[in-house]
């Protein structure tokens, strides 16, 4: 019979035990192994079937043996080290608190999606694992964020096979009341709500969550709840579901919603004001317009609110390609905003043109929430070094007149939370060299550039360990095999193969990720009798496992995936290749320490970091991939292998994908192989384990997470903290009536002379060349104003590349045309074709950079002619 209702029945601990319930919704435990091994020793058998997920644990352990454990005084002893551990924790100083300057008070981070751990799954990928291991190492150096997202009562979806391969979503329904979260509660212990105006005097209200990750509080809003329509109610249904519009409240909700949410919690808690707002994507750009209008209503004019929100934004785009931007039609936001929809104090054309593609090569009837989101932050990031320079180009269009390396988008690397991703056994190998404390310092906090004592470490001991997660992956594989096959109709008597399927002894590599088609699940297929012959080849065989999941929508996705399942079916090979359905978090902490190769072949540029190969790195896994994303900025040969491409402009995707698989094969037969099955004096792969300590010892550093966020603190948010507090209104008012001066004027604004000292067209490395301009103001002063030379190296065309800019002193007042007179020197510091211009940029102290208004003067094309601007 089906129940009626479902009720979540809460244990009652004993007195003893009650810190076990602070532990358990504290998600600190998804990291930290004494709590984990803990929860363990109070029922090892409940522990495995809850899927180690304390709250569940809680929820299923007999009263008898509570009453057994409240008794226990080993036990108890335990479990006071551990709740006074996480105390001292929670409320200890930590980097952020040793830091000189006036740091924020607080940052809200707003993200659509947060991987935490697999008991909140919340995530679906590679945006939502990185939001989660940002939180995770902020609270470990002490940062005071404030997690926002959306609760998704479906979360993404659980992925199963058909017989014939094919993908099968399922969405079950999650109670928060048996996840790891706790209502936000008002002073009179009613749940904490916000609420947002809809079309037709409706109402979006949702309720807030609170999930505890170590020092960071998380809010999740979610719409299910009585006081809402049905259709209201399914907003936060699931991760990237539904149409335009479903997606368009989402991202109000997240945005709109989660600034309110964050106002709620701050009144409620006493927690700081954040002073800067960082926007993880696009999808929750609409923070910026709700805080537009908390400025309106305290007596701000639209103009200089927007400029005191920007000071304090900060925007990461984590897309390479347009496609993956969320964008909505003109007529859908515009009915969502305005007098009988929500923000009815903005107009609705100025919010709409925050968004609108009003640039060449846009499209002008679309909203665009990563442009939004560019808009309406003084400070953007991409997430590694290749994707910076990306980034500005794909969105060289909101600053033209500017080449694409002036685009102000920097960027700040991806890194992964270690204590997440690090297997056990790899940190106890490392404590015992250096001590547990210094182990975890050098995890989390990070800071030095190498990691010298892996030196010390013996090669029969990461051979040792190496061996042993590869046995544990193999087992792993092995239960989740006969669970596939199991749910795609297969008998018992189908399935003695799976026993022998892996080999602990065989080199063994890891494909996991999203399937769409830039990442190109199936290269490896491409030439099949080749891969069968690595896979089965005698004296040097490898093995591959292979995980993803398509988008519930993306058929062809469902194909890649269907094909290499078919392919994976195959008697001949498949205990030597396998794919492993319904890919997350807690498959993965196995996968990456147990591989000694980390397979990515994405098309280059397109993907963006791709943090899955750090997460193998740091378990003393080797990459093998493209040079794209972070590998092309960390690669040495000392840590893995490079796929060449074949990404010139003419290449044609066939003939593309031909070549790169031919390098892949090669790479595998002529070098990886040997070099894994070559034995040393000792016996053991000498020159493979040199790489692989080379790895965490060269390479492990960079790719914490902890070293991203001290980056961003440093880069992003103490700058953005300093910009939002110079921002007060009358700052602010300043700021927007001198920009709307200085766009009204610049027409007006021109180079009108150039002369240098040079009197012939060469000159010596080292000279130093007297420079002097006239430019035309218009209505605006020398103060309004900076006059750049602009010099360097040209290509054939002219160009200036690496460019250096030195500011021109302006002598004396207008001539009697009005003309300003600059001077400065010139230096010829670089041999071979060099170039200058001059240029006239506007220029503000409140301003991050001369390029942020996206106004520039240059000489005209008759000018240039004339100075003769170009020294061979």
């Amino acid at each position: 019979m089906k129940a009626i209702r479902r009720l979540t029945v809460r244990p009652v601990l004993p007195d003893p035990l009650r810190p076990l319930s602070d532990l358990a919704r504290n998600l600190r435990w998804s990291w930290h192994p004494e709590t984990r091994d803990l929860f363990q020793s109070v029922d090892p058998e409940c522990w495995t079937a809850s899927g180690r997920d304390p709250v569940r644990l809680l929820g299923t352990v007999p009263p008898a043996r509570l009453a057994e454990l409240a008794e226990d005084r080993r036990f108890r002893r335990r479990l006071t080290a551990v709740a006074d551990d996480l105390d001292h924790y929670m409320t200890g100083d930590r980097w952020y608190q040793t830091q000189p300057g006036r740091l924020p008070a607080a940052v809200a981070y707003f993200s659509p999606e947060f991987g935490i751990t697999a008991a909140l799954p919340q995530y679906s990928g590679g945006l939502g694992i990185l939001a989660g291991d940002h939180l995770k190492a902020a609270s470990d150096l002490g940062v005071p964020l404030v997690g926002v997202g959306l609760l998704y009562r479906h979360g993404y979806f659980r992925q199963s096979l058909s017989r014939d391969g094919w993908q099968q979503e399922h969405y079950p329904v999650l109670d928060p009341h048996e996840l790891p979260l706790a209502p936000l509660k008002e002073a009179d212990g009613t749940p904490a709500h916000v609420a947002l105006a809809l079309p037709g005097g409706r109402e979006l209200r949702a309720r807030i969550w609170l999930a505890q990750v170590g020092r960071v509080p998380l809010l999740l809003l979610d719409s299910d709840v009585e006081e809402n329509d049905p259709g209201e109610r399914g907003v936060t249904d699931r991760l990237y579901g539904g149409g335009s519009e479903h997606r368009l409240l989402q991202e109000m909700l997240l945005g709109i919603g989660g600034v309110r949410a964050v106002r709620t919690y701050c009144r409620l808690t006493g927690h700081a004001a954040p002073e800067v707002f960082h926007t993880n994507e696009g999808h929750a750009g609409f923070l910026g317009l709700e805080r537009i209008a908390e400025l309106c209503d305290e007596g701000l004019e639209f103009g200089p609110a927007l400029e005191a929100v920007r000071a304090g934004t900060v925007f990461t785009t984590h897309t390479p390609v347009p496609a993956g931007i969320d964008r909505f039609d003109r007529e859908l936001v515009a009915r969502h905003f305005g007098p009988d929809s929500e923000l009815p104090r903005i107009d609705v054309e100025r919010v709409l043109r925050l968004g609108m593609e009003t640039y060449p090569g846009g499209e002008p009837n679309l909203f665009n929430m990563a442009v939004m989101g560019l808009r309406l932050a003084q400070r953007a990031n991409g997430v590694s070094l290749l994707h910076g320079g990306v980034s500005r180009g794909m969105f060289a269009g909101l600053w033209p007149g500017f080449d694409a390396e002036e685009v102000p988008i920097t960027s700040v690397t991806n890194g992964v939370h270690a204590p997440t991703w690090v297997a056990p056994e790899v940190f106890r190998l490392g404590a015992r060299q250096i001590g547990v404390q210094r182990a975890e310092d050098a995890l989390t906090v990070g800071g030095s550039d190498r990691w010298d004592s892996v030196a010390d470490i013996p090669d029969q001991d990461i051979w040792e360990l190496r061996r042993t997660l590869r046995a544990q992956l193999v087992e792993e594989v092995r239960e989740r095999l006969r669970a596939s096959w199991r749910q795609r109709g297969a008998g018992t008597a189908e399935l003695g193969w799976i026993d022998d399927a892996l080999d602990p002894d065989v080199l063994t590599i890891g494909f996991a990720r999203r399937v769409p088609s830039y990442k190109r699940l199936t290269l490896m297929l491409r030439d099949r009798e080749r891969l069968t012959e690595l896979l089965l080849h005698p004296e040097r065989p490898i093995q591959i496992v292979v995980a993803g999941k398509a988008h519930p929508a993306d058929d062809g996705g469902k194909r890649l995936v269907q094909e290499l399942v078919r392919f994976a079916d195959d008697p001949r090979v498949r205990h030597r290749i396998v794919f492993l359905p319904d890919y997350g978090m807690a498959m993965a902490q196995k996968l990456y320490p147990g591989c000694d190769i980390w397979l990515n072949n994405p098309l280059r540029p397109l993907e963006a970091c791709g943090t899955s190969g750090m997460k193998a790195a740091l378990n003393g896994c080797l990459n093998l991939s493209v040079l794209d994303g972070w590998w092309d900025e960390w690669y040495q040969p000392d840590f893995g292998w490079a796929i060449p491409t074949a990404d010139g402009a003419g290449t044609d995707p066939d003939r593309r994908d031909a070549v790169e698989a031919n390098a892949l094969y090669d790479l595998l037969e002529q070098r990886i192989t040997p070099r894994f099955y070559e034995r040393g004096a000792s016996g053991l792969p000498d020159r493979w384990l040199e790489m692989v300590r080379r790895t965490l010892s060269l390479l492990g550093p960079k790719v914490l997470a902890g070293r991203m966020v001290r980056e961003y603190v440093e880069r992003l948010y103490a700058p953005a903290a300093e910009a939002h507090r110079a921002m007060d209104p009358d700052s602010a008012r300043g700021l927007a009536e001198w920009k709307a001066r200085v766009r009204a004027a610049w027409p007006g604004v021109s180079v009108d002379h150039v002369e240098t000292s040079a009197a012939t067209a060469s000159a010596e490395l080292g000279t130093t060349l007297a420079l002097r301009v006239r430019v035309k103001l218009g209505d605006l002063a020398p103060e309004d104003v900076e006059v750049q030379a602009v010099s360097g190296r040209v290509d054939s065309e002219d160009r200036i590349t690496d460019a250096a800019k030195v500011p021109l002193k302006p002598v004396g007042g207008p001539d009697l045309e009005g003309r300003w007179a600059y001077e400065g020197p010139l230096a010829l510091d670089r041999t071979g074709p060099f170039g200058y211009t001059v240029r006239v940029l506007p220029a503000h102290r409140l301003l991050a950079s001369g390029v942020e208004t996206g106004l520039v003067a240059v000489p005209s094309g008759d000018l240039v002619e004339a100075a003769g601007l170009l020294m061979r």
